[in-house]
């Protein structure tokens, strides 16, 4: 399983703000620390700040701080709100029929219950774990 970029983006630009909180954090400096076209970075911005974990701060001196403390981001959520698909394989679709093996396997079963451990750990992390050597990360992302 591999989360897709708007996923690695959205956490990448979540942990950026979290460690410059409680400053804001603008598209151009997202966009430079990460190495994200800017295009990318303001689809990122737009969408979480609309699903609620960035607030937007409109001016010349605007920017995007969390919209909630660290420690009430869980990182289940923000997957959820930026993979489009969490199936793993064909047979998660209950309209696809193309697996004949579908009726008598039991490795969809299987599949379903990892999903459920992946995700079971992201619903039990927070922003603010991983982001618990503040400092360190700071030095990373530069000033």
């Amino acid at each position: 399983m591999q989360l897709s970029k708007l996923t690695d983006y959205a956490l990448r630009t979540l942990v950026l703000a979290a460690v410059r909180d409680p400053e804001l954090v603008t598209v151009a400096e997202i966009a430079r620390v990460h190495r994200i076209p800017e295009g990318h970075v303001r689809k990122i911005t737009n969408l979480l700040a609309r699903e609620g974990f960035l607030a937007s701060v409109r001016g010349r001196t605007g920017g995007y701080r969390l919209a909630s403390p660290a420690e009430r981001i869980v990182l289940g959520r923000v997957v959820r709100a930026t993979e489009s698909d969490l199936r793993l394989v064909e047979c998660f679709d209950p309209s696809s029929e193309l697996c004949r093996l579908e009726p008598g396997c039991v490795l969809r079963a299987v599949l379903v219950e990892a999903l459920d451990a992946f995700l079971a750990v992201l619903d039990r992390t927070t922003l603010a774990e991983i982001v618990v050597e503040r400092r360190r990360l700071a030095e990373l992302l530069g000033p």
